[in-house]
Parts: structure tokens; C-alpha cells; sequence
């Protein structure tokens, strides 16, 4: 999954793009190898401040249009957690909701995800991400977020979503000893019965070991991603999509072999 933002502020300054832009970047990224592209209009990044549902849509709307004209056959995502975009972006051509919320922010998002017929993110975060960093408190890290996922996945389906996609949330509202927890723990997480997603690009938990910037941690979101498809990650969610299709390639051969 490449990501693509819409947004003015994503904390990997690289990956922030104009519309005369994304033509090429999308196309790069299929190039690499990416199977699917992730849009969104809302920073996610801690300390980002919410957007308004109409700056939202006149962030994606103009992407999603460009897509469904200059790449009508990709399959593409809709990073929101706003069920009115949700459904402006599938009605555009997105193909999968992606929701950071895993529907706790928008009470209409399950219900519209059920009747888009596509399948459904549903990511666990604590907190805010205007605040969700400042002091990320757990129990048992992998036990609350086990739980949350199974909860959470649990009410997708019987609001009648069939295709669920899980994602533990690295760097959403966890301390760098928590995100090296939950990816020790990821073989638990790929035997909660749906496919696993991971979002450990450019990350605090690479930056903040190796004392890199995001700029320089290519080398260690490699290195990560690796062990997230060794213990069972089925999508990863990257910034640099020919260095995660070739870490693809390397556990594909070493794991049939």
C-alpha cells in the first residue's frame, strides 16, 4: 500500500504533494509494485490539529477525481474517518475505507461501509492525535489491543461489513517500547481471524533508535517491515514502495524455499 496525502503537514515531508504531482508519484508507485494507494486528506500525525468535514472533501475530492480519470483500473483507498467521505471517495472509485477511528470517531461509518460493499480498515488508536503522544499509558499493551481489534471487528461484521483488515496502529498513541511489543506480538495479532495491516514507515520507533529524521529511515523502516512479514503482516503501508516490494520478494523466497 503507497501512501498518497493530500494534506499539508503529513510529518514525512517528502510524501506531501500538489495535485501536478501526484500524477507521477501514482504512477511511480505502480511502477515499484504498489497493489494498492492510500489517500487521505487528514494528518494523522501527532499533534496534528482536526480538519473540518468540508476541508476534508476539498482535499480529496480533486485526488479522487484525478484517479477515477488517470488510473481508472487502480485500486486505491480512502484514509478517513468520516463516513461522508468515505462514500464521496468510493462513489469516485476508492475500492476500501480506511479508518483510523475503526468507527469510534463517526457512528454512521460502519453502517455506510456495510452498504459501500467494501472492505474496512479499522486501526487501533489511544486517544487524539493532537494529544495521543503525550503519555501513552497501558496494562498489557498486546492484550488491550487484541481486544479492541476483536471488539472492534466484531461490530463490523454485524453491521454486515464482510472483508475486515485489522492494523494495531504503530505510533498511534504508543511509546516506542509499546510499538516493539506489538511487533514481537504480531503472530498474535495475524490469528485474530483477519488480515493484518502495518503502518511502520518513517516511524518514531526506527527515528528514535537509530537517531534518525524521518528523511533517514529508509534503511530501518526496511529492517521493520521485515519483521512484520515474518510474523504474519499480510499489507504493509509505506512511503517507499520498491524497497517494500523487494523486502516482499526476499521473505516470499525465504519463507517457500
Amino acid at each position: 500500500m503507497g501512501i498518497l496525502n493530500a494534506t499539508p503537514d503529513s510529518f514525512h515531508a517528502a510524501s506531501r504533494v500538489g495535485p501536478q504531482e501526484m500524477v507521477d508519484r501514482v504512477r511511480a508507485m505502480l511502477e515499484a509494485g504498489a497493489d494498492l494507494i492510500d489517500i487521505g486528506g487528514e494528518s494523522s500525525r501527532p499533534g496534528a490539529v482536526p480538519i473540518g468535514e468540508q476541508e476534508e472533501l476539498d482535499r480529496v475530492i480533486p485526488v479522487a477525481e484525478l484517479m477515477s480519470t488517470r488510473f481508472p483500473d487502480v485500486l486505491w483507498s480512502i484514509d478517513t474517518r468520516r463516513a461522508s467521505v468515505a462514500r464521496a471517495a468510493v462513489g469516485h472509485g476508492a475500492s476500501v475505507v480506511n479508518d483510523i477511528s475503526a468507527g469510534t470517531y463517526d457512528p454512521d461509518m460502519l453502517g455506510v461501509v456495510a452498504e459501500l460493499h467494501v472492505p474496512y480498515i479499522l486501526m487501533h488508536m489511544q486517544g487524539e492525535s493532537a494529544t495521543m503522544q503525550q503519555d501513552p499509558t497501558y496494562g498489557h499493551v498486546v492484550q488491550e489491543v487484541a481486544h479492541f481489534l476483536t471488539q472492534r471487528a466484531r461490530l463490523a461484521r454485524e453491521a454486515g461489513i464482510p472483508d475486515i483488515i485489522l492494523d494495531p496502529g504503530f505510533g498511534f498513541g504508543k511509546t516506542t517500547a509499546h510499538n516493539y511489543a506489538l511487533l514481537r506480538a504480531m503472530p498474535v495479532l495475524s490469528r485474530l481471524g483477519h488480515p493484518v495491516l502495518v503502518g511502520l514507515s518513517r516511524k518514531r520507533m526506527v527515528n528514535e533508535v537509530l537517531g534518525t529524521s524521518p528523511d533517514e529511515a529508509l534503511n530501518g523502516t526496511t529492517v521493520l517491515n521485515t519483521i512484520a512479514l515474518l510474523n504474519g503482516a499480510s499489507i504493509l503501508r509505506v512511503h517507499d514502495v520498491r524497497e517494500a516490494q523487494q523486502a516482499v520478494r526476499l521473505v516470499r523466497t525465504y519463507s517457500t524455499s
